[in-house]
């Protein structure tokens, strides 16, 4: 989707004209910028604040003359404007050699004491509990959200690159962010209509979608989810605010004062209430934090408007501005309710103030509240996840009437311009390409295929040296109801072809009642997870070890066929049946042995597994959002945890099945977000094998011979290091997200991000299930951590030029057994923000 944003680069827009527009650069006597100034004009509650490095922009819609420029510790200085345009404007502050009587001069880490900023706060969280939405028991609102993609910093330059040869109408205006000043260039405009049900005692909210719009990609589900996903809410009472994947203090939080810097700037009426205004800046460089100002009422202390922008030191990636903005609307004389909430991100590769972007800008109006009107428990228990476009497509008449904010010129004219562009040859090459990035597979739409997946073309492994591989997908759209899938895979060692084919049916949309099935003949990597899928597609990294740690020779010849029924009867709690059969030998027998004690073999040793298996899952994953409504869905947010308990029975004789068995396995998979700690993420995994069976299925403790970080796996194990049949697994990573490194002068300024992880397994194995496979403990070591808990530990440093994370792995025990890997070094490329 990064690739998608930065692809469409092809765009149009109608100039609005404000009347006063200002910007410059704050300096001090000695030509050092003066971050987090304040700039506002004179007699307005117009505002803003310098950035990190004293510069600002500002515009009204108003005319005014004069600028005022102030800042503890400096004279205020009064700028006169002589135009209604004042660009690039150098103001040096003079250090005040006075203090007005009664004035507490407060600059740097000031103290928190003595402070009437700090005082007005702690009444804020005093009353932040009371205050909104938060009053009412039941509440009711409608909602619209717009979400708009500019591309930004438009100049000659740009226009005149080949890239845009053909294209030269899309530029024939411009317009400029009344943020920071940059021209900008709209190149995509969702818009959703929606009505929004909760009950604080219930601590239950619904949100029924009843309309979307998007402009020119028929309501394309991969942007639709990516905005979902980019733009989560959040209450800015709350001490954190989630953006990006990260954790921001809250300039309200009850940690601020040990975060921020708070000055009481001005009072005033505003809306015919007494407020106070309050300045607020970071206390320290690099952490997850915002700068800007606050109106909070007298009496209630709730806010009546707030802009947040994230200081350009802070430790996210891509993302070179956030702005927010937030109005409250006083309901009566006690009750301040969120009116309008205004978000810009500028997503670039590069911080620098003349870097090009695309600015993503989020508009959400709230209007029409009711309070106190009580729904059952099953209302909310209904599927929280309806997302039909079918349904919700509407006419121009419903927009007119729920449009709660009027688009502007240049936003109604994204539709018709896409709509254009949709038509020229030149655009129609960049989104395709744009879309082979981001999906990976190449559309042939008079086919209603795709073909792919382009990243599995090739791989190597010791058993089929150089493979090739190449696969297709039925593809009607977005929402199909079924779905059939497949690929063809030649390896130039063994000279022999692999295949996939699988389908997948909804059988029901209200139950999700899905029947799915296939076969794959292929070589896998057997053990990369305790709790494994029974996917017949699901990609094994046999196909891709090309750079791997020692001998990578113990893979395994599967023929795998799998037949399923899932249904959702409540949302986000899945229930499936199934069975599947598969045959299992060795793919390297020289170096790898799948043999057990066969009493109907003639030789006693059988080498090869014939198993049919009965499979019942049951998988909860509470606070998971999805949309769509085909057989395949796709997930917004990723913040939930998931619990899975599974179900194997395995049955003899069915197919001439080798062995009879049972075995249960439980999951439980969580998020944790530590405040402005970063984020850990825990898997705790347990099961039992009842019965006895050979090493080809019994639980291997999962390892990593490759040279990737791989979440879940223990990476100084070997493949078959250690296996079981009775289990206990734990896995911790936290990411600090650079919480550490910013308090380190000479690290500050790389955004490292340091990250921490402990895994741990202990596991049985039965004497007769070691004496079952004897044979194959010839070459493979047929043992398992019950000795004492088998551990590793790891310290990281991520976001090393922004796109790499290394791992330092220590092996914590079982030193002595042979081939034992003390120290690792593994790693792993992305793009994260």
């Amino acid at each position: 989707m990064k690739y998608f944003l930065f692809s469409l680069a092809v765009f149009f827009s109608v100039v609005v004209h404000a009347q006063t527009k200002v910007s410059g650069m704050v300096i001090d006597e000695t030509s050092e910028p003066v971050a987090f100034a304040n700039v506002i004009f004179k007699d307005s509650n117009e505002g803003t604040i310098t950035n990190d490095n004293g510069v600002f922009y500002m515009e009204s819609d108003s005319t005014y003359q004069t600028l005022i420029i102030s800042f503890i510790g400096y004279e205020d200085q009064e700028i006169s404007l002589t135009s209604k345009v004042n660009y690039d404007m150098k103001i040096t502050m003079v250090e005040a050699t006075e203090q007005l009587q009664g004035v507490t001069v407060i600059s740097g880490k000031q103290s928190k004491k003595n402070n009437p900023a700090v005082d007005i706060l702690k009444k804020i969280w005093a009353k932040k509990r009371i205050n909104g939405l938060r009053r009412f028991d039941q509440y009711a609102y409608d909602k619209y959200e717009k979400v708009e993609f500019d591309l930004n910093t438009i100049d000659s330059a740009l226009m005149k690159r080949k890239i845009f040869k053909g294209l030269e109408f899309v530029f024939q205006d411009l317009d400029t962010s009344r943020i920071t000043g940059k021209t900008y260039l709209p190149i995509f405009l969702n818009e959703t209509f929606s009505t929004v049900h909760g009950d604080n005692i219930l601590k239950e909210e619904k949100e029924n979608i009843l309309g979307n719009k998007n402009s020119g990609f028929d309501n394309n589900q991969a942007i639709i989810a990516f905005v979902a996903d980019l733009y989560q809410e959040y209450d800015i009472y709350d001490n954190y605010l989630k953006f990006f994947d990260k954790s921001f203090t809250s300039p309200l939080s009850r940690t601020g004062v040990d975060t921020y810097n708070y000055a009481l700037r001005d009072s005033a009426y505003i809306d015919n209430k007494w407020c106070y205004n309050i300045v607020y800046y970071p206390r320290r460089k690099n952490e997850l934090t915002f700068k800007g100002d606050f109106w909070v009422n007298d009496s209630t202390y709730a806010i009546k408007n707030i802009n947040l922008e994230v200081t350009k030191s802070a430790n996210i990636n891509w993302v070179k501005e956030i702005y927010i903005e937030q109005e409250f609307d006083v309901v009566n004389d006690s009750v301040f309710l969120l009116k309008r909430d205004y978000m810009l991100s500028d997503f670039s590769f590069q911080k620098k103030e003349k870097s090009r972007g695309v600015y993503g800008k989020r508009t959400t109006v709230f209007d029409n509240y009711k309070f106190d009107e009580e729904k059952p428990k099953e209302f909310y228990k209904a599927d929280k996840n309806p997302f039909d476009p079918l349904d919700i497509v509407q006419d121009d008449s419903f927009w007119e009437k729920n449009r709660l904010e009027d688009l502007n010129k240049d936003e109604s004219g994204i539709y018709k311009l896409l709509d254009t562009l949709r038509t020229v040859p030149k655009f129609k090459s960049f989104y395709n390409i744009a879309s082979i990035l981001g999906s990976g597979y190449v559309e042939i739409d008079k086919w209603d295929m795709d073909i792919g997946r382009v990243y599995d073309v090739y791989g190597f492994n010791q058993a089929e040296g150089h493979r090739f591989r190449l696969g297709a997908r039925t593809y009607r759209g977005q929402n199909d109801l079924w779905r059939l899938e497949g690929y063809a895979a030649y390896g130039f060692s063994d000279h022999k072809f692999k295949h996939g084919l699988a389908g997948k049916f909804l059988l029901d949309r209200k139950s999700r009642l899905i029947l799915s099935g296939g076969n794959r003949r292929d070589i896998e990597q057997l053990g990369v997870s305790l709790t494994a899928t029974n996917d017949v597609l699901g990609r094994s990294i046999a196909s891709s070890t090309v750079l791997t740690v020692g001998a990578n020779n113990r893979l395994t010849n599967i023929n795998l066929s799998a037949a399923s029924l899932e249904m959702e009867p409540i949302t986000n709690l899945r229930i499936g049946v199934g069975g599947t059969f598969r045959t299992l030998s060795s793919a390297l027998p020289d170096d790898f042995s799948l043999e057990y004690i066969d009493g109907d073999s003639p030789t006693g040793i059988a080498s090869e597994i014939r198993q049919f298996d009965f499979n019942a899952l049951l998988i909860y994953t509470p606070g998971k959002r999805t949309i769509g409504y085909g057989v395949e869905r796709r997930d917004i947010n990723d913040n939930y945890s998931t619990l899975l308990l599974k179900y194997t029975k395995g049955i003899e004789g069915v197919w001439d099945s080798d062995f009879d068995y049972s075995k249960l396995q439980f999951s439980y998979s969580q998020p944790w977000q530590i405040g402005g700690f970063g984020r850990l993420f825990s898997t705790i995994e347990v099961g039992k094998t009842f019965g006895e069976v050979p090493l080809g299925l019994l639980n291997v403790i999962p390892g990593n011979q490759t040279i990737f970080s791989n979440y879940g796996t223990f990476t100084n194990l070997d493949f078959y290091e250690f296996v079981s049949d009775t289990y206990a697994s734990l896995h911790l990573q936290h990411n600090f997200n650079g919480r550490l490194f910013s308090r380190i002068p000479f690290l500050r300024k790389l955004d490292l991000r340091e990250i921490v992880a402990l895994r741990g397994v202990w596991g049985e194995l039965s004497d007769a299930n070691i004496a079952l496979s004897a044979p194959a403990s010839i070459n493979t070591p047929l043992q398992a951590p019950s000795d004492r808990i088998y551990y590793e530990y790891s310290v990281g440093v991520g976001n090393i030029f922004r796109v790499l994370r290394i791992d330092f792995n220590f092996r914590g025990n079982y030193l002595d057994s042979p081939a034992a890997r003390p120290f690792g070094i593994t790693g792993t490329f992305g793009f994260s923000f």
